[in-house]
């Protein structure tokens, strides 16, 4: 009987323009290869590049049997109004148990217990489901986008649509959490949105956001704006790089160097707190191809040997700081972290763009460039006994260590 059931919904979930409520229906897809082009883009309006046909699409290539995706165009009667965007991830015991090892030692020994068994079968089996409306590749409001004024009409029809993917994943395996990310708390991710659903709230790392003052010719006027201390700084970090040869590179030599660049991403990535997804060696080249007018690769050398890359968007109004790279073990010495920051200040001010995002992680350090905090919040729900048991050391475990901000900007 669960078998017929598990057919039939697998059959009906693709069907197009399924009832939501009042107008509103959707359809659902789960390959980017049959979500009709002309429907997705009238519904984006090119609002966000990252959910955009062209880019979801060199993403779609990493699918696998633990990693998958759900494409959910929505619509007012015939007319598309909106997009919703999924990542499903599948962990099996093994991998799963290194993610979260270390939440274990916060559980009490009869919890721990309950968990040891669910994993300890085999370490090839499928032990948690994790549904995330967003992309786990990228921070930022990366989820969906829907062409509705009233708030409270967005935010139901947001909450149908994971309702309903949730529902017909959870018929495939067990869904053990969904996470719907990441919000600038300001805006959709307000905490009274979602106060009568069962989503649990919590704080990830912050965006690190540089807002520029529009008179700026160069770089040097923009360190002039620092306090002695952090001119002096700066100064010193163009000096420890001043030996390095700078770079943009063009499509050709990205896939020259494609080898070399792929291996200074995965130094920084494996530094991360938490490895969810990692990038294809691809996904350079392919980026760069599709977006040719937009998206930049700059690179420097050392003794004609690449140590460090910056890669980056350039939008209407602002520079997106995207991966980057370098070789930690000279890090310090040649200031390569430092000096693609300062590298993403220079691209906007060259191009009269108005912001840079840096994106989140190593927030201290993005202070002392002059970026400020802009909060994210992620809102997850556990589905099975097992999820809750571990959720609370597991949103601790994402949430940010403290540090100190600093402002290296003269005071008033």
């Amino acid at each position: 009987m669960l078998i017929l059931c598990d057919k039939i919904i697998n059959r009906n979930k693709f069907k197009p323009h399924r009832k939501l409520f009042g107008n509103y229906n959707y359809s659902s897809f789960d390959d980017i290869s049959n979500v009709p082009i002309e429907d997705w883009g009238k519904a984006l309006n090119q609002a966000n590049l990252f959910l955009s046909h062209s880019y979801l699409s060199i993403l779609h290539r990493q699918e696998t049997n633990l990693f998958r995706f759900r494409y959910v165009i929505v619509y007012n009667r015939l007319k598309p109004i909106g997009v919703v965007y999924f990542q499903i991830n599948d962990f099996n015991a093994s991998s799963f148990g290194e993610i979260i090892s270390e939440q274990i030692k916060d559980l009490t020994n009869r919890k721990a217990s309950v968990f040891q068994n669910y994993i300890s079968g085999s370490a090839d089996d499928t032990v948690m489901r994790l549904v995330t409306c967003g992309n786990n590749y990228i921070s930022g409001e990366h989820g969906f986008y829907l062409q509705v004024n009233h708030r409270k009409t967005k935010f139901k029809l947001l909450e149908s649509i994971i309702n309903h993917v949730s529902r017909e994943e959870k018929l495939r395996g067990k869904i053990s959490a969904i996470l719907v990310k990441d919000f600038y708390e300001e805006g959709f991710g307000d905490k009274d949105c979602w106060y009568c659903t069962r989503f649990k709230h919590f704080y990830v790392e912050p965006n690190m956001i540089i807002n520029l003052p529009n008179h700026l010719e160069s770089i040097n006027d923009y360190i002039g704006l620092f306090s002695k201390k952090y001119r002096n700084r700066a100064k010193t970090i163009f000096k420890a790089s001043d030996v390095l040869v700078k770079k943009r590179l063009s499509a050709e030599e990205l896939k020259e160097y494609c080898t070399d660049i792929y291996q200074l991403y995965l130094q920084v990535f494996n530094q991360a707190k938490f490895k969810l997804v990692k990038l294809p060696e691809y996904y350079f080249y392919d980026v760069m191809s599709s977006f040719p007018k937009s998206f930049y690769i700059d690179a420097w050398f050392l003794n004609g040997k690449m140590v460090s890359f910056a890669s980056g968007y350039c939008l209407p109004h602002e520079v997106e700081a995207h991966y980057i790279g370098f070789d930690y073990s000279i890090n310090k010495e040649y200031e390569l972290y430092q000096t693609i920051l300062y590298s993403y200040i220079e691209q906007a001010i060259e191009t009269k763009k108005s912001r840079i995002n840096l994106g989140r992680t190593a927030s201290e350090i993005k202070t002392t460039v002059g970026a400020k905090v802009h909060e994210l919040i992620c809102y997850i729900k556990p589905q099975n006994t097992v999820s809750k048991l571990i959720l609370k050391p597991f949103m601790h475990y994402l949430q940010p260590s403290e540090w100190i901000p600093r402002n290296p900007f003269k005071e008033d």
